[in-house]
């Protein structure tokens, strides 16, 4: 009767990750082995491999995942950490979340009305006596912009692993003479690992395959496979292809996921 009960519970959960987990990418892993005149082969797995084009477009989404991990971790973790000693912290990690509730398309836009050549920052610029600058469509603004839009996702796992740790241990720390920089680096970063890389995952992962923050602010200088995958799928129609690239970047958000994958231990009763 209970094996039956929880049955009843498992089954929605077990439905959903089949169609909407499991099918996609038996389907993408599926059309990857077909070229554009649907004829079974492993051509596309050759091309990618052999072509010196999309072995640099994957060195170069590699490249802008990792800068925009870095930046995103190098403002959090001090966010995160002043913000989990503040008073009123619940409002304070409120105010973080809220911009996660807009829309990627209106912000990717807002971005661009404040980078553009007649856009508010070019004009705090002029008022200063500062040239105008060109910062829209360059590799800067897309790290810049994609890291700010990363920072709450990485900025939650952090300052949950900072609640977490007791006030003791600060305590026993500087009771023992340790200075603030000693209990950071000894006590309070190594405990809040976990929380770090559940952060580079959130990040890192999405980054490898951003493709409208790619066109809209990098415009078309800014090459990575999640571009390629949608040039393949759209433009091309290339489906065998543009699968290729996806499974390739699954295989790759696998990777990275193990090697941040963090063993919490239970404590015993």
């Amino acid at each position: 009767m209970k094996k039956s009960f929880r049955a009843m519970f498992y089954t929605p959960y077990m439905m959903w990750l089949a169609l909407f987990v499991i099918a996609p990418v038996g389907l993408i892993v599926y059309y990857s082995f077909f070229n554009i005149s649907h004829q079974f082969t492993f051509d596309n797995y050759a091309t990618f491999f052999r072509s010196g084009t999309y072995l640099t477009m994957t060195a170069n989404s590699v490249l802008y995942a990792f800068l925009i991990t870095l930046i995103s971790l190098l403002i959090s973790y001090p966010m995160a950490l002043v913000i989990s000693k503040l008073k009123h912290r619940d409002l304070w990690i409120l105010l973080v979340i809220l911009p996660t509730w807009i829309n990627l398309l209106l912000k990717a836009y807002a971005f661009i009305g404040l980078l553009s050549h007649d856009g508010l920052v070019n004009n705090l610029f002029e008022l200063v006596g500062l040239p105008a600058q060109h910062m829209l469509f360059t590799d800067t603004s897309f790290i810049l912009v994609a890291s700010y839009i990363q920072i709450p996702f990485m900025i939650l796992p952090i300052y949950n692993s900072l609640t977490d740790i007791s006030d003791s241990y600060i305590k026993a720390s500087h009771d023992l003479g340790a200075t603030n920089w000693q209990t950071l680096t000894k006590i309070i970063i190594p405990m809040t690992m976990p929380g770090i890389k559940s952060g580079v995952q959130i990040v890192f992962i999405p980054s490898l395959s951003l493709f409208m923050l790619s066109r809209l602010i990098g415009g078309n200088k800014i090459i990575t496979l999640g571009t390629a995958v949608e040039e393949h799928f759209l433009t091309t129609m290339n489906w065998g292809m543009g699968s290729t690239i996806g499974v390739v970047l699954i295989i790759s958000m696998v990777i990275v996921m193990l090697f941040t994958n963090t063993k919490r231990k239970r404590g015993r009763n």
